[in-house]
């Protein structure tokens, strides 16, 4: 993968770690951050060696999502029951470390974070303070990681470059309810939420990691988050770029169906969704206008 970047002169951002580890390892640990950083370390001493590219890592995917699903609800890896503080706080030491032994080996690399961005509004004048908790709870991984709270776990604002978001149609909520639809008036505009996210971490880059959405939804959605990511950029949000995902269709996470998200098909022939890739096509034309961002990250934009 290392060489066929190079010779296509891809940016690659590495993902170092996505919901899995070895089953030989507990993630509870004290010995869990560092394995990972060991790991990590090894990964950085191959892309050093290989690319001729400055690297950029994501050392743990969405770690407040992972905290929820695996360490309070038990949805996925560790299968935990209310312990989700206790994740996150864990994931974060092992992304720290990583940052630090990948720094040891490559002073050229650059980190993000990855984190779901979200709002959890109440329906009943009783539940504003729990909403409010839940949304502004989105901020504490990206927190610790940057030494904003809980310093002794070593977070620093050197361990993160650029902020990255995640944004799919279910990013907003009613307070243990249901998703709130695009079009209602309850739905916060993206360019709002990146404001808010600019104004936490003024001196960081932003980039939407992720974004996408199902069957016939794909381009109208490219077509909104584009929207709103041009008129973050025209208040003065340094919105670098977005990253659309999964590029193929998958079988669904809880069954087999195939969920049609992608711009390629998830066969064979790897088809290209016709309306998708126009409508892909007019926003990379219409977002191509110089933007301030960080050219040792991002050089082809700069």
């Amino acid at each position: 993968m290392l060489q066929a970047a190079e010779r296509r002169g891809m940016k690659v951002v590495w993902d170092l770690c996505h919901y899995g580890y070895p089953d030989h390892l507990d993630i509870w640990s004290n010995e869990f951050p560092d394995c990972f950083a060991a790991y990590a370390r090894r990964l950085a001493e191959i892309v050093r060696d290989e690319s001729t590219q400055s690297p950029v890592y994501c050392p743990i995917n969405e770690i407040s999502f992972w905290a929820w699903a695996g360490g309070e609800l038990g949805h996925m890896n560790p299968g935990s029951l209310g312990r989700g503080n206790e994740l996150k706080e864990q994931l974060v030491r092992a992304a720290i470390a990583a940052t630090h032994a990948i720094r040891g080996v490559d002073p050229r690399a650059h980190f993000i974070c990855a984190e779901p961005i979200i709002q959890v509004v109440p329906t009943h004048p009783a539940e504003a303070d729990s909403a409010r908790a839940y949304t502004q709870s989105q901020y504490e991984a990206t927190d610790m990681l940057l030494g904003m709270c809980h310093p002794e776990i070593g977070g620093s604002p050197d361990c993160v470059d650029a902020i990255g978001v995640n944004f799919y149609p279910s990013n907003q909520w009613f307070l243990d309810r249901g998703v709130i639809p695009l079009g209602h008036h309850c739905f916060r505009p993206l360019r709002d939420m990146l404001q808010d996210l600019h104004s936490r971490y003024p001196d960081k880059e932003i980039l939407i990691a992720e974004t996408g959405a199902e069957g016939s939804a794909r381009a109208a959605w490219m077509y909104y988050v584009c929207s709103e990511v041009q008129a973050a950029r025209d208040n003065g949000v340094p919105v670098t770029g977005i990253c659309l995902y999964p590029i193929l269709d998958y079988p669904g996470w809880e069954n087999d169906r195939p969920c049609e998200v992608g711009l390629f098909s998830g066969d064979h022939d790897r088809s290209v969704h016709p309306h998708f890739l126009a409508e892909l096509r007019r926003q990379q034309a219409r977002l191509s206008s110089p933007t301030r961002v960080d050219s040792r990250l991002y050089p082809s934009c700069a």
